[in-house]
């Protein structure tokens, strides 16, 4: 990192340590492990939490395969003990985070994460204007999501949920008038994911196949969102120690929030020095001040191999994204329009280096690896370890990995 004229000069991505992808065995601010290949400690609960906690929640709309992120950062342990943390205020909460999408975050953290993502400003809405929901009837739905979950010990399912929602607000409230995947689903559904935003519902055990809904004060007694302001300092804080130096509109995306209102933050931050700005090949990208020990953002990097899963927080929080998917990377592994998560990922030296698949069968699977270029003799043996890796976080008995095209499509 270069100094001129005050303004720090950093070349590349958000370093992969930031995200707790270094080496297996090498420095991490996240994964625990030590510069001396020291052990990691015991994966509990709070462990568990702590990783979640530095990668600004694990995307989990495909459980799976936010356990498999985590499990990336763990340095030991299983998918039990990511499962194990779901209870009790110590481990993590499963609810809306980020863009509005499942996320698993830190249960500490639930206070700052609704205090910020309910102070963001509404985005655009698909729906016709006769489906909408009016503001007056937004208000009343979560109105009534909270009063039926406080009464709930054992929490709701949907289904459970949609009753008593539209018995408290109206017939209006059940309307089919959502698209769904297999069919259509009632009004009062758009208001799902800015309750949990508001703190009035967070994700319960399931029951059976069933999503069961909670009162986040189920789990978190004398839960409170934490004042706006205050929430979204401690977020944006968070983003750049993971992710930045970053953007406001890097940042608005990474939310789903319009770039205007995100830029007002970052002044709003940078006029009493919260944040420092820092020269990124031409363009100024901001840092915290109080992150003045930078991670290198070469060194680490080199050396490391790893296989992230769907939507893993490194390959969605990083910028910038021609450095992230170079070349052909870009057109194999982002969506027709450049969002970042859809195919799993091969990374090699903190940049994307191909696509994989996992396919299970019992406690047998099947990973296949599309290298966008050959692998050198020492990278197919790290690839090879990387996927004992995974093998044994996911407790599977026999594991056959194939270097071949990859034939399964983006997810949704």
């Amino acid at each position: 990192m270069d100094i001129d004229n005050g303004i720090d000069t950093h070349r590349g991505l958000a370093p992969v340590v930031a995200a707790g992808l270094g080496p297996a065995h090498g420095p991490a601010r996240i994964t625990g492990t030590s510069s001396s290949g020291t052990a990691s400690p015991a994966p509990t609960p709070s462990r568990v939490a702590d990783i979640v906690a530095a990668m600004c929640g694990a995307h989990a709309q495909v459980m799976s395969a936010a356990e498999l992120s985590i499990g990336a950062r763990l340095g030991g342990g299983t998918r039990a003990d990511v499962r194990a943390a779901l209870d009790g205020a110590d481990g993590l909460v499963k609810t809306y985070g980020p863009r509005g999408t499942v996320h698993l975050l830190a249960a500490r953290d639930l206070p700052m994460w609704t205090g910020a993502l309910s102070a963001l400003p509404s985005g655009p809405n698909g729906l016709p204007q006769a489906s909408r929901l009016t503001d007056r009837q937004t208000e009343e739905v979560v109105e009534a999501i909270a009063v039926a979950l406080a009464d709930a010990d054992e929490g709701l399912t949907v289904e459970e949920l949609s009753d008593a929602v539209v018995a408290a607000t109206g017939p209006w409230a059940g309307d089919l008038v959502m698209p769904a995947f297999q069919g259509m689903w009632p009004r009062w559904r758009q208001a799902l994911h800015l309750a949990a935003h508001r703190g009035a519902l967070c994700f319960g055990p399931d029951r059976g196949r069933k999503a069961t809904y909670l009162s986040p004060e189920r789990r978190l007694p004398g839960f409170r969102p934490a004042p706006a302001d205050e929430a979204l300092h401690s977020l944006v804080a968070r983003y750049l120690h993971a992710y930045g130096p970053a953007t406001p509109r890097q940042f608005a995306q990474w939310l789903a929030a319009p770039p205007a209102w995100a830029a007002t933050l970052f002044d709003t931050l940078a006029a009493p020095g919260s944040l420092r700005p820092v020269d990124v090949e031409g363009s100024t990208g901001w840092l915290n001040a109080a992150d003045d020990q930078e991670p290198d953002a070469e060194t680490p990097a080199a050396g490391t191999l790893r296989l992230l899963p769907y939507f893993d927080a490194y390959v969605v929080g990083c910028h910038p994204r021609d450095q992230l998917f170079p070349g052909p990377a870009a057109a194999r592994a982002l969506s027709r329009t450049g969002q970042a998560g859809n195919y799993p990922v091969l990374l090699v030296d903190g940049t994307v280096a191909g696509v994989w698949h996992l396919r299970r069968s019992g406690r047998k699977a099947d990973l296949t690896v599309e290298p966008l270029a050959r692998l050198s003799a020492a990278r197919r043996r790290a690839l090879d370890e990387e996927a004992a890796r995974i093998g044994a976080f996911l407790d599977t008995t026999a594991l056959r990995v194939t270097v071949g095209p990859v034939t399964v499509g983006p997810h949704a």
